[in-house]
């Protein structure tokens, strides 16, 4: 049975966050690069696109995580607590978080993305332009870059597709260039 089989049956094909029946589609939680059941949830497009901050944040549509925070799956809790985090400023959610409990492994792999890190102290990665970089994003090569330990070269205007942040420094972003993970320069990089 396929990763998206599982996670359609676990949650009877519904939005597991908010419970919608509609648009629904797999979604890996950052910073992980593989799909399957313990990483991925299913998701309907409104939560998808708060989540990745491709539409506004509508606070209300997130009341629902009053119920989704207390899924016995760790990546459903870990993207409630994630969500919360970024709506902790609204009030209701601070209250949510208090009552919320992760284990240590699950709390450490949460902040991974640093939701709960104040602007002002949240590492931020941008491209050679200065345009501020996401996890998904996908980015082009600006130049040449050889990769260490390969003779491997990433040829200047190679897309990136699907890019993971390094949450320890600004500089360094992951990828997939050639089927292979490798770590990219923010400098070398424009988002497409």
């Amino acid at each position: 049975m396929s990763v998206l089989q599982t996670l359609q049956d676990r949650s009877n094909n519904a939005c597991e966050l908010c419970a919608s029946k509609e648009n629904l589609s797999q979604y890996t939680i950052p910073p992980s690069l593989n799909e399957n059941v313990a990483n991925d949830l299913l998701v309907c497009k409104t939560c998808r696109d708060q989540i990745e901050v491709n539409t506004a944040m509508d606070p209300n549509h997130w009341r629902c995580l009053n119920d989704s925070m207390w899924s016995e799956h760790v990546a459903v809790q870990i993207m409630a607590w994630r969500m919360l985090q970024r709506l902790r400023n609204e009030g209701w959610p601070k209250d949510l978080l208090d009552m919320m409990y992760l284990d240590d492994e699950a709390l450490a792999l949460a902040r991974e993305t640093g939701e709960h890190e104040e602007e002002a102290n949240k590492i931020i990665h941008r491209d050679a332009n200065g345009v501020i970089l996401e996890h998904g994003d996908s980015v082009v090569l600006v130049k040449d870059l050889k990769v260490k330990g390969s003779s491997m070269v990433a040829k200047q205007g190679t897309a990136v597709r699907n890019i993971r942040l390094d949450r320890d420094n600004a500089e360094y972003i992951e990828g997939k260039v050639d089927n292979q993970q490798i770590v990219l320069i923010t400098q070398y990089v424009k988002k497409l």
